[in-house]
């Protein structure tokens, strides 16, 4: 018998909020967290928690079959006889912490129940990129009110993915990881979850001022782009540098995105330069992403917060 596979996390290291609005992003598979489906017969709470929620899951993917609106041919008939036998979702992706708990889900449910799927290990284009990320953007949106679709993406791929904008998404190489080297790219975790819904909706509610247009346009943007450029060229002083104003942009623009007892921390290593913390996806709780060009200097700084390393340079 085939063995289910495994879906792993995910992290968005840049774009956060901007690729809502068209700027850059650039996502990364963390296999350190992981997913797949399983059965079991006498199920722990856990378990039958995930089979509880699949099964409400089903009820919404019958809806929009039944609306015609479903995005893509799922055998439901499988799926509900599975839930039947126990299925359930076996995760060690923490839910609200921003790493994609329910976009592995859902990429695992696209996985096993798609009709005339489209196989990432036949090779994958462009085109078929584009589609992917709707039909997730569509299966993920009952988890989030509206979702992207990148997290299922990155999760299905498990490739990195360069987010131009919209409509131009592709796969792209990341600079070799260093495992003696001294700069890394950290989480720190901030020991509450998050949800993702209100805390877009506190960001487009700012949208609608212009000032926060005009920053997010041409500045946040403009840091956040060259941060990208200059992390897949492996071009270290740009980073740190724009690294720098796009930790100081979010500090000033996103603090009610910034997990309470945060705000300290944030500003601590933009003042000292050991380090830099930006949002770790939608924020309000789970993990905080951290740059430094020195992971032991930084552990300085960071006492009894036990920064996660998750990429070395």
């Amino acid at each position: 018998m085939k063995r289910d596979p495994l879906f792993y996390a995910k992290i968005l290291l840049f774009g956060e909020y901007g690729i809502i609005k068209d700027s850059m992003g650039l996502s990364i598979p963390y296999n350190f967290y992981k997913g797949a489906f399983k059965f079991s017969e006498n199920a722990c709470e856990k378990s039958k928690n995930s089979n509880f929620h699949l099964d409400k899951y089903l009820s919404h993917l019958k809806s929009l079959k039944a609306d015609n609106t479903s995005p893509v041919e799922l055998d439901l008939v499988a799926f509900e006889s599975d839930i039947k036998k126990g299925l359930h979702f076996d995760s060690s992706i923490p839910q609200g912490f921003g790493v994609g708990s329910s976009g592995a889900l859902v990429a695992a449910i696209y996985d096993k129940y798609a009709i005339e799927k489209i196989d990432p290990e036949m090779g994958i284009s462009k085109d078929n990129i584009i589609k992917l990320k709707s039909i997730f953007s569509k299966l993920e949106s009952y988890f989030h009110g509206k979702s992207s679709g990148i997290d299922p993406l990155i999760c299905y791929l498990n490739l990195p993915l360069l987010i131009k904008s919209k409509e131009d998404l592709g796969t792209v190489a990341l600079p070799n990881e260093s495992t003696s080297g001294k700069g890394a790219i950290f989480l720190l975790n901030s020991g509450q979850p998050g949800e993702t819904q209100p805390m877009v909706n506190i960001f487009m509610e700012r949208m609608k001022n212009e000032g926060f247009k005009s920053m997010l346009k041409n500045q946040f943007t403009k840091y956040n782009d060259a941060c990208i450029k200059a992390f897949l060229k492996g071009d270290i002083k740009p980073l740190f540098s724009n690294l720098k104003h796009l930790s100081a942009l979010a500090l000033e623009n996103f603090t009610p995105m910034i997990p309470n007892g945060f705000l300290h921390l944030w500003e601590k290593g933009i003042e000292s330069e050991a380090y830099y913390l930006k949002l770790c996806g939608s924020g309000g709780g789970g993990y905080i992403l951290g740059f430094t060009r020195d992971i032991e200097e930084a552990k300085k700084h960071l006492e009894g917060h036990n920064p996660e390393v998750i990429y070395r340079f």
